[in-house]
């Protein structure tokens, strides 16, 4: 089985005000296909991991693997690419554009990644919203749809690129108990219909316990099974 994400021995220092050793060797590694989450009081290094394991920050010492290739060590412009084509992000608060459409949201990562035409891009973001039974509000301004639909129009938007991996930081913190199902349910089906491996930072027990696997943080340090 592929390992899709690999992280060795990685370890992160606050320097300011005073020297805080935040992440402590930490190593683990997620598989093709594989809906991992991630869990831990506050301030145990959750978040600060997922920005290192998503190459936002670079500033750490070890090694991180993106489809079995080192990725550490790259400039920020080949950083930014690869992230834009194989990791795509959930975020508690969906970042959507208020003043555009469903639509053209949802469009923004490929335009940036400009390896498709206009026409394509349109096609395969309208697949992704009609994926997530949302197809209908392509055209609507995202300022106008429900706080479930835009955390939805969030994930089409992560899709679009067709990610090795979705990471995701705490993508239910937001909603209501309806809204945090329907996320975790296209998750599910994201992992068993996509084959899309999931990492995904949560406070909610229930959602994690219906992953496959918790990694179990507690200052800094990933907890042994």
């Amino acid at each position: 089985m592929n390992t899709v994400l690999e992280a060795k021995n990685i370890n992160k220092h606050f320097r300011k005000p005073v020297d805080f050793h935040v992440l402590k060797d930490i190593s683990f590694n997620v598989k093709k296909g594989e809906f991992a989450s991630i869990m831990g009081k506050s301030g145990c290094g959750k978040s600060t991991l997922l920005y290192i394991l998503s190459t936002m920050d670079t500033d750490y010492e070890g090694n991180l693997y993106l489809n079995e290739e080192l990725v550490t060590g790259k400039d920020h412009k080949e950083l930014s690419r690869i992230r834009n084509e194989h990791i795509g992000f959930v975020f508690q608060f969906h970042y959507l554009l208020s003043e555009f459409s469903v639509i053209e949201n949802v469009m923004l990562p490929a335009k940036k990644l400009g390896l498709k035409s206009e026409e394509e891009i349109i096609h395969d973001a309208q697949q992704k919203l009609d994926m997530l039974n949302i197809g209908n509000l392509a055209k609507k301004r995202a300022s106008r749809i429900s706080g479930g639909e835009k955390q939805r129009v969030a994930i089409a938007r992560a899709l679009i690129n067709n990610p090795s991996i979705l990471m995701g930081d705490e993508p239910t913190g937001n909603l209501d108990s309806y809204n945090a199902e329907n996320v975790f349910q296209i998750f599910k089906k994201l992992k068993e219909e996509e084959g899309l491996s999931l990492l995904v930072v949560t406070h909610d027990i229930d959602f994690a316990k219906r992953t496959d696997r918790i990694i179990v943080m507690e200052d800094g340090r990933i907890l042994p099974d």
